[in-house]
């Protein structure tokens, strides 16, 4: 998959704002009773929660992570919003839209980022009695956003980021019941060496007495330990010395879920996942290695959306299929197998496992070669069909965007929307065929998707395709490969990477 985030998305990094209480006046709540359900109305419960312990790899004279750090709502959204009038003579003010009533946060500088909504204290463990490290920190809640809770509502309607105009008039941020948030936004820079440090993070005073949160909900506190990393930004080559997680046990029962297409109800939306002829295919250079990209695209009329959920002590989430009728309402699910965390430089993130495989084929069609390649990150990188019923035409902005999460991770979503493909690209880890030992000749490059049958699609008998290539040596002893061309298409005008 590729990983570059779409031009919107901000990054935020770690501002050292001079300290200074925060204080806000405070609106009275206005109690009532809920239209839609006729029970009394209550105020979200806000938790700031973190790892036991956190591992990150210096980058740069520093590290570059999320830590870890999100903020779970249960019970009722927390939704907030942030205004300024239209003459631009004032500063903006930022209003948290409670059940119970709106409450005023403290004074904002611009709109969008919540000011000084944390304090970061750092301390060296092996030097305990030196003075504490401590920051101020804007935050921008919705990225990433993780759904904790199955019965939680299926998708997240807020931003899933913090758009910035410098003549913005007004900006809203949420997290529902049932989701978490990070705090940090999709991560964060901090200027540490290796070695061990204490790191608490404390929602500020004004923020936290507004919202009505005790002292145990407005501070998180674990071990980081900093690792000497390379010069690939956010590596772990290694991860024997990294910490277990806490599972997320959240997740639906899997006895509850269907078996099979014929137990949704009729007419119910399904994706149909596709593969498309694999391309730019080359030789590495010792020409020991066939290498390729290739795309797994959904052709149904319905997204195909796997959520993870993590397992206890282990870098695993189980892994479930969501079924969603027409108006994008979840009305069943199935169990489809797992999600793991890939440490590979070129990945770093979590994988859904089985969505796909490679194999190259002998002239026969039996198998000469399989690639390495066995799970995905699911992301829609590429608009395939958007004639198709159903097709999502924005997909890459909406809501069930694919994130494809960091190590500290507990729950995720993945998604390949309607219409669109998922390209990995020929320096991805796996994408490439060992024919070091393989004679000359015809071979077919295969991508199958779906290759167990795992998740439940309408059409079954879709999922593979073949592209015929001929590995030949010249005089000089040299390797080379030459691909038949599929129909009229010419790779190099219709279809190439823009550097991705």
């Amino acid at each position: 998959m590729i990983p570059t985030l779409p031009p919107t998305r901000k990054r935020w990094g770690l501002a050292a704002l001079a300290a200074g209480a925060l204080t806000a006046p405070l609106l009275a709540p206005a109690v009532g009773t809920s239209p839609a359900t006729g029970a009394a109305p209550t105020n979200p419960t806000i938790d700031l929660t973190v790892p036991d312990r956190v591992v990150a790899e210096t980058y740069g004279g520093g590290i570059y992570s999320d830590l870890g750090f999100r903020l779970e709502v249960r019970d009722a959204a927390l939704e907030i919003w942030s205004q300024r009038a239209a003459d631009y003579k004032t500063a903006p003010a930022a209003v948290a839209k409670l059940p119970l009533g709106d409450v005023v946060l403290p004074e904002q500088e611009r709109i969008g980022l919540l000011q000084r909504f944390l304090r970061v204290r750092v301390v060296d463990r092996d030097d305990p009695d030196a003075t504490p490290k401590v920051r101020y920190r804007d935050s921008c809640l919705g990225e990433p956003s993780e759904r904790i809770d199955p019965a939680a509502e299926f998708t997240n309607s807020y931003p899933q980021t913090c758009f910035y105009n410098p003549f913005a008039l007004g900006a809203v941020q949420g997290i529902p019941a049932g989701w978490a948030s990070g705090v940090f936004g999709y991560e964060t820079r901090l200027r540490l060496k290796p070695g061990e440090y204490d790191v608490t993070v404390a929602i500020t005073k004004g923020y936290a007495d507004a919202l009505g949160l005790t002292a145990e909900q407005r501070s998180a506190s674990t071990v980081l330990l900093v690792q000497k990393g390379s010069e690939c930004r956010g590596c772990r080559d290694d991860r024997r010395d990294a910490p277990r997680l806490t599972a997320n046990r959240n997740e639906p029962d899997p006895a509850g879920g269907i078996d099979a297409i014929e137990d949704l109800p009729p007419g119910t939306p399904t994706p149909d996942l596709r593969s498309l002829p694999a391309f730019n295919i080359q030789l590495n250079r010792s020409g020991t290695q066939l290498q390729f990209s290739a795309n797994v695209w959904n052709a149904g009329n319905s997204p195909l959306v796997v959520d993870g959920f993590r397992r206890d002590d282990e870098d695993i989430m189980d892994a479930y299929q969501y079924f969603l009728d027409e108006d994008g309402n979840q009305i069943a699910y199935q169990q489809v197998g797992t999600m793991e965390w890939d440490p590979d430089p070129t990945h770093q993130h979590w994988h859904f496992t089985d969505f796909a495989t490679y194999e190259l084929l002998n002239a026969d069609k039996t198998r000469a070669v399989r690639s390495g390649k066995e799970a995905f990150c699911l992301a829609n990188t590429d608009a395939v069909d958007l004639t198709g019923e159903g097709a999502a035409w924005e997909a890459y902005e909406e809501d069930l965007g694919s994130v494809c999460g960091g190590y500290e991770t507990r729950s995720i979503r993945e998604v390949l929307s309607a219409g669109w493909g998922d390209t990995y690209a020929q320096f991805r880890a796996g994408q490439s065929f060992r024919i070091k030992n393989l004679p000359d000749g015809v071979y077919y490059v295969r991508v199958l998707a779906n290759p167990k049958d795992t998740l439940i699609e309408s059409d079954t008998d879709n999922n593979e395709a073949l592209r015929r290539v001929r590995l030949v040596t010249n005089e000089a002893g040299e390797r080379r490969v030459r691909v038949a061309p599929v129909g009229i298409v010419d790779e190099d005008q219709e279809y190439y990477y823009r550097g991705q």
